[in-house]
């Protein structure tokens, strides 16, 4: 009796296994095993929206300012691509391999559900992504959601950087440079490769009803004109990691952009691309 309730042993190192559970493997694909890469399953979300920018570009506005609309729903930050599935055992693999599916896919299906879930919870039938380092990881959700929609959010890099040295408290410029530098670059190559409407942040907060107007357009909504009083609506805490926190958000109202934008002091290769979006590189 003893011996039937004991809990199963790991097989010693270099034995066999003789029954017992085989120890984890963190990816569940051995080594000599070919790299089977499963095909698309079909999605709950078949159509989600991303604003793919920058961080401190104006996602969080412009995320409340699409939340308030009667058929969108626009959450915090989700950071999707840090949602990750552990196959354990050896033979995990091969089990989901015999389902069609890989770790990758079943990440996928993972990340459709809870879109679909915060979708059906809100009522609404349209859901907005807005989280800034998606745009790190485009390919991934283009492979994911062939069908989703882009919401390009541009601002003056040098704005950009100027947000974000006055936010750190011990900011390094090189640092900094490089980091903004590597979400310009990851954009415009989201913009050359993937369909979808681009706006600017100078351009949204100096123009909100016609810039929104033109992005209802692209959703495939009709303009309501309460998405420009997003403080009457909910839209949950403002908190660090899932959005934007300072006062100007908190305010509830749409204010104009800082005219801090300039390219001086910027590596040559981010003043190339503030030209290319047309920014004033003086």
């Amino acid at each position: 009796m003893a011996q039937a309730l004991r809990p199963p042993l790991r097989a010693a190192a270099g034995g066999t296994s003789g029954g017992r559970i085989p120890a984890p493997r963190g990816s569940g694909e051995g080594p000599a095993s070919p790299r089977y890469v499963a095909p698309r399953a079909p999605r709950l979300v078949e159509s989600p929206v991303f604003v793919l920018s920058s961080v401190r570009s104006g996602s969080t506005l412009l995320r409340v300012i699409l939340n308030s609309h009667s058929r969108i729903r626009a959450p915090h930050e989700m950071h999707l691509r840090t949602l990750h599935v552990r196959l354990d055992r050896e033979f995990t693999a091969d089990a989901m391999r015999e389902l069609r599916l890989d770790r990758q896919e079943l990440e996928h299906l993972l990340w459709d559900r809870v879109l679909d879930l915060e979708l059906r919870r809100s009522g609404k039938d349209i859901i907005v992504d807005k989280t800034p380092p998606n745009t790190l990881v485009w390919p991934r959700l283009e492979r994911c959601w062939p069908n989703a929609r882009h919401l390009f959010l541009l601002r003056h890099p040098g704005a950009v950087v100027t947000s974000l040295v006055n936010r750190r408290r011990d900011p390094d410029p090189a640092q900094i440079h490089a980091e903004v530098l590597e979400y310009a670059e990851r954009l415009e190559e989201a913009r050359q490769h993937l369909d979808g409407y681009t706006l600017t942040y100078e351009r949204l907060t100096a123009e909100p009803e016609r810039v929104t107007r033109e992005v209802c357009d692209y959703l495939g909504v009709t303009w309501e004109p309460g998405m420009l009083d997003y403080g009457q609506h909910d839209h949950g805490g403002f908190r660090p990691f899932i959005g934007d926190w300072s006062s100007t958000i908190k305010s509830g109202r749409i204010q104009a952009a800082r005219t801090d934008g300039s390219c001086t002091g910027l590596p040559s290769r981010l003043t190339e691309i503030a030209r290319m979006w047309g920014y004033d590189a003086g």
